[in-house]
């Protein structure tokens, strides 16, 4: 049965695991090729542990398993040659570029005042920075090719609502709004279109850690840190949310891809789709 995105190739970074796998078995999943890359070691500010050799293994495994092609990189998106140098060896490999998905984020926690530089310096590299680094690598394959194309930008609820001890990650993540608006603008008479997708909390390894559990159940802070528990934070999530759920999964953003990068979304540009369980509208 044919897929909506046969014979395209979408480039995903983040690839290795949670979000960004589950945006790589998808897309492939209706007929594209895809360009994985990841940094698959630990930066030192990110209390969680981020992604292993192992999983971008595991993430191409699962591609292939569905009969798709997959180039799979190690590549860090703070390091804007080499996210060129990944996006460019894909495209030579499978031969076009239609589909460009920034995925890669990190997050830490500290108030503003006690926030130290490496850690605020570190998540807008990563979130802000790195968006643009791999949408940059893929507008020059995007255009040349003259199909038009799709770019998404994988920002956060946190853009749309004030969150304590993520001043960072809410200053990168509403700045891939203010990036979304002008690529759309400047990449429209090329028939490229560009949105935005704002989750609410979504359950992966960034937020399913101690450090995240401690946070959100203050009775697990200080004397007792290191006991709050997932069924306690589940709780406290539910607060963030209009509809009564604490979180979303990787597949509801992988779905929102999915629609806006086909032919089903093919006039929509410049639009922040927020799949956020109601979180803005509280």
């Amino acid at each position: 049965m044919p897929g909506l995105l046969n014979g395209q190739v979408a480039v995903v970074s983040g690839a290795a695991r949670g979000q960004g796998r589950s945006h790589c078995v998808s897309l492939a999943e209706e007929g594209a090729d895809i360009i994985a890359m990841d940094i698959c070691r630990q930066i030192d500010t990110v209390s969680y542990p981020l992604a292993t050799p192992d999983d971008l293994r595991e993430t191409v495994r699962l591609v292939e398993n569905l009969g798709r092609r997959i180039i799979a990189t190690e590549t860090d998106v703070r390091d804007g040659e080499a996210v060129k140098a990944a996006v460019d060896d894909g495209v030579a490999a499978l031969g076009r570029l239609d589909i460009s998905v920034s995925n890669a984020g990190i997050s830490s926690y500290a108030r503003a005042e006690e926030m130290d530089e490496e850690s605020w310096r570190n998540v807008i590299d990563t979130n802000l920075t790195g968006v643009w680094h791999v949408a940059r690598a893929a507008m020059p394959h995007l255009i040349s090719g003259g199909r038009g194309g799709s770019i998404v930008l994988i920002s956060s609820s946190a853009a749309h609502i004030g969150l304590a001890n993520l001043s960072h990650y809410s200053a990168a993540k509403t700045g891939v709004v203010g990036l979304m608006r002008s690529l759309a603008v400047e990449l429209a008479p090329h028939m490229i279109r560009v949105n935005s997708i704002h989750p609410t909390s979504v359950y992966t390894t960034m937020l399913a850690n101690q450090a995240t559990y401690d946070l959100f159940v203050p009775d697990s802070l200080g004397t007792n840190a290191g006991t709050g528990t997932p069924a306690e934070v589940a709780e406290a999530f539910k607060t963030l949310n209009a509809l009564p759920i604490p979180w979303i999964e990787p597949l509801d953003i992988s779905n929102a891809i999915v629609f806006l990068v086909s032919e089903k979304g093919r006039y929509i540009t410049g639009t922040e789709l927020r799949v956020d369980a109601g979180s803005a509208a509280k």
